[in-house]
């Protein structure tokens, strides 16, 4: 009778480390297919920069230095190893993007573009799914994290090796609260 026990404790422990396992497993995933989503928009906003500049260049004889910088940008966003790095460089060519789209303010005809303006909605679109996928990436992450540190399921976790995965942080310059001064206004 006791070896009954020891063995339906056995098995009711393997059953355990195997079910707790293959959660990890699906939180880990999960991280990871939401950090494709973000790299996904990613390579699309990559994708459909040129054509923008290539608009902007047609009309504006803007600084060949903010366009080699974009360029430079979005190198460095599709040559990233890491998802930190990747955002780190697409938060850099986010901000020189908006100097970009901010031109159009100054020429009438671009701005009447349709190719331009189709570019633009599409960029912005492509912005908030970026946007929204980091906030996903993040909870993804949250959850995961939460597992590897909570018991029991911390004593699989620390069995199997899992490692936790790292959030995706804003920089602290873009956490400061923007001046606005309207002294210049006449």
């Amino acid at each position: 009778m006791l070896i009954w026990i020891i063995l339906i404790i056995a098995a009711l422990l393997i059953v355990w480390v195997i079910v707790s396992y293959n959660a990890l497993i699906r939180s880990r995933m999960q991280t990871q297919e939401a950090w494709s989503q973000i790299d996904v928009q990613l390579k699309r906003r990559n994708d459909l920069i040129p054509n923008l500049l290539e608009t902007v260049k047609g009309y504006a004889n803007y600084e060949q230095s903010t366009l080699e910088k974009i360029t430079e940008l979005r190198r460095q966003v599709a040559d990233a190893n890491t998802p930190n790095e990747a955002m780190q460089a697409s938060d850099a060519l986010g901000k020189q993007m908006a100097s970009i789209l901010a031109i159009a303010e100054n020429y009438p005809d671009l701005k009447a573009n349709q190719n331009f303006m189709k570019l633009q909605d599409e960029l912005t679109n492509t912005e908030n799914k970026i946007s929204y996928s980091r906030q996903l990436f993040n909870s993804t992450t949250a959850n995961y994290n939460v597992k590897l540190e909570t018991f029991p399921s911390n004593l699989v976790a620390g069995l199997f090796g899992f490692k936790a995965s790292e959030f995706l942080e804003t920089p602290e310059e873009e956490k400061s609260v923007p001046k606005v001064d309207f002294g210049d206004m006449a």
